[in-house]
């Protein structure tokens, strides 16, 4: 009896820290500030629970800066027949990034849909919507 508690106290233990480490996404990202930008897909962080994109966007005055976009799991994508080799593909060439802007003025956004550089748009809606 007393394993099965203490078992069932680790459990619960650990279902809560997983459901706080877990972020509200509009606590994060104004859903009604959308932006696109283009600029060059440098770095894809590939991994649950959410994907990054890093794209090397030109500002106004011709300097690059760097805008990370956020996005769901890679099982959202593998469920839309889209894999980390899509996004590979794309390394280092154009792509376009429609995102919510992150409520802290960063360069980031919660990507709503991507286009890369072979053309295949990605929709992300209506999770990021």
């Amino acid at each position: 009896m007393i394993r099965r508690l203490a078992l069932s106290v680790c459990l619960a233990g650990l279902l809560a820290g997983s459901a706080l480490a877990h972020h509200n996404m509009s606590a994060l990202f104004d859903f009604s500030q959308r932006f696109t930008t283009s600029g060059t897909l440098s770095k894809v962080d590939w991994r649950n629970p959410h994907i990054y994109l890093f794209v090397d966007v030109k500002n106004e005055k011709g300097q690059v800066e760097t805008w990370s976009f956020e996005g769901p799991s890679p099982g959202f994508f593998r469920q839309r027949d889209v894999g980390k080799e899509n996004f590979e593909a794309s390394m280092q060439k154009p792509v376009k990034v429609e995102a919510s802007r992150a409520r802290d003025g960063s360069r980031s956004g919660l990507i709503r849909e991507v286009t890369l550089a072979d053309g295949r748009l990605v929709s992300l809606c209506p999770q990021n919507c």
